[in-house]
């Protein structure tokens, strides 16, 4: 059966559910059965919508993505689906006559985003994946942007990822969102971590202070420096 027909049966039985509930007496609430149905059809319809070849498709299944998060859910079915978008065209390939036909950054993008906001342990690890495979600085600033946001920086894993990419880019490319996304995210993982505590995270806020980036950045990483001394001094 194809994606589409899969689709369609899953988004036809998800309208006949909601139907359904609306159609409920009002005050009355759904029972946990009826609850449950309808969170699996809607999985199942957010699944497949991921993995549809269309591009459009895959925004869609972004916007769900969003809203189901929203709602709390961090399930792996949630995870699952945005590992998907956002490793495809990058380590995940579909082509076409030798021509690659699922490099979407903008479906990337988003997936980082709400990977970001799902904060999970498995979300960072995703991420991760993602920035050393990523080539776009958009993307792989809003990657940057989801780490931060995680604030979870296990054996320097996070630090030292953004760390790479930025001296990456900056001796060829210095990108300011990039390097403000990084600063950013440094000072939030410093902040979970009461201090900070990986040399490599200081030596690359200090080289973005120095480097060939504009003023507002660069004051930026000065200003963060300040706060991490002071940071640090009330720690010890």
């Amino acid at each position: 059966m194809s994606v589409f027909k899969r689709f369609a049966i899953f988004a036809a039985v998800f309208v006949t559910v909601s139907s359904m509930a609306m159609a409920q007496a009002p005050g009355r609430q759904l029972t946990v059965e009826e609850s449950y149905l309808q969170m699996t059809i809607e999985l199942m319809i957010i699944r497949e919508q991921s993995r549809a070849p269309s591009r459009d498709m895959k925004l869609v299944a972004l916007e769900y993505i969003a809203s189901v998060i929203e709602r709390g859910n961090q399930g792996e079915e949630i995870h699952a689906s945005l590992a998907f978008l956002g490793l495809e065209g990058i380590q995940n390939f579909t082509r076409e006559n030798g021509r690659l036909v699922n490099n979407f950054p903008d479906v990337r993008l988003r997936a980082a985003t709400q990977l970001g906001h799902l904060g999970t342990l498995e979300a960072r690890d995703t991420l991760l994946t993602m920035l050393w495979a990523e080539n776009d600085p958009m993307v792989i600033s809003e990657i940057i942007r989801g780490l931060g946001l995680i604030g979870n920086n296990d054996n320097d894993q996070a630090a030292i990822a953004i760390s790479f990419i930025v001296s990456r880019f900056d001796v060829i490319n210095p990108d300011n969102l990039m390097a403000f996304s990084a600063l950013d995210a440094f000072e939030r993982l410093a902040a979970a971590e009461g201090g900070i505590a990986s040399p490599i995270m200081l030596t690359t806020i200090i080289r973005i202070a120095e480097g060939n980036y504009i003023l507002p950045v660069r004051n930026r990483a000065r200003a963060l420096l300040t706060d991490l001394r002071m940071l640090n001094v009330g720690r010890n």
